[in-house]
């Protein structure tokens, strides 16, 4: 008999819901995911971004023309900017910003101020540095913190930036909750990100989104018409879904690549004791985030909504 495998619904987070042992689990799956970043920290750096985009999300490749990784990966920030009409007058949370690079982006090219949060002790410090050296200190800073629960008051900030950061927490509905209470009113919300599409699957589908799932410390993942459910709960209204599929599957096939030149490498390290555990499975998320794109089991897309 075959096995099916089904993914189940995203459930909102309510804090009067959660038991001692629950609050624990989440608090050790924040800490996991923390730790994953802090371990893959010189790996994204070598095999991804550079100094000057300062990226962890995938690339936007809207023409023909072939980019070079760089600049994809500048296209997608300017892709985000756009879709929400954000002017250079506007404070913009980056809402899990990695090692800082679109709020040091826009800063630099706009002007805009944005404070960026992380879970990630080592990513704040090394965002407050790039953004010492891009001379943006005055526009952007960093701050350690949970995205689902923050030290800013209500309606602080005009924009909700985030770029492949909500698919780490289990509780999409916390963050789009807080989302909501730091925004102003008329305030935008753009968040780009894997969305499942297939709800049942077989035992090697599943390994492959295993292999995802625990190889970038993702929880789960939201399919659209849950996260639309949660923005409407939420209160936020003019919800536009983008799929951008076809403008990301190369960035897919270019980490694909990536992971199977470095496999040499990979496997003598680890048989040197030289790569650790998180490191690793970051390896394997890379070959697995090409079956999972490829064959469709999630898409790429964009949301946007207003306050």
């Amino acid at each position: 008999m075959t096995t099916t495998y089904k993914l189940k619904p995203n459930q909102d987070y309510r804090n009067d819901s959660l038991s001692k042992i629950e609050t624990l689990t989440d608090r050790m799956l924040v800490d996991d995911t923390a730790q994953h970043f802090e371990d893959c920290h010189n790996d994204y750096l070598f095999a991804w971004c550079n100094s000057e985009n300062l990226a962890f999300h995938y690339g936007y490749w809207d023409s023909a023309q072939p980019y070079k990784q760089h600049q994809a990966l500048i296209n997608k920030n300017q892709l985000l900017y756009d879709k929400v009409d954000i002017k250079p007058s506007d404070y913009v949370w980056d809402a899990g910003c990695g090692i800082g690079g679109s709020s040091i982006w826009m800063a630099k090219k706009y002007g805009n101020r944005a404070t960026g949060v992380t879970i990630s002790g080592k990513q704040v410090a090394y965002a407050s540095k790039q953004a010492k050296k891009n001379k943006v200190a005055d526009l952007v800073d960093f701050v350690k913190t949970d995205f689902c629960q923050t030290p800013f008051a209500d309606e602080t900030f005009d924009v909700v930036w985030a770029a492949e950061s909500v698919c780490h927490t289990q509780y999409k509905g916390a963050f789009l909750k807080e989302a909501y209470r730091v925004l102003k009113k008329g305030g935008r919300l753009v968040y780009c990100d894997a969305f499942m599409m297939q709800r049942e699957f077989n035992a090697e589908q599943w390994q492959t989104m295993l292999d995802f799932f625990n190889g970038w410390a993702v929880p789960n993942l939201c399919y659209c018409d849950e996260f639309e459910n949660l923005l409407v709960e939420q209160g936020f209204q003019q919800i536009e879904l983008d799929y951008i599929h076809e403008q990301t599957i190369q960035s897919a096939e270019y980490m694909h690549k990536i992971t199977q030149r470095l496999y040499p490498v990979q496997k003598i390290s680890q048989w040197l004791g030289l790569r650790s555990k998180a490191q690793t499975a970051n390896y394997y998320a890379g070959l697995a985030q090409y079956d999972m794109f490829v064959k469709r089991y999630a898409e790429y897309c964009v949301f946007t909504a207003i306050k």
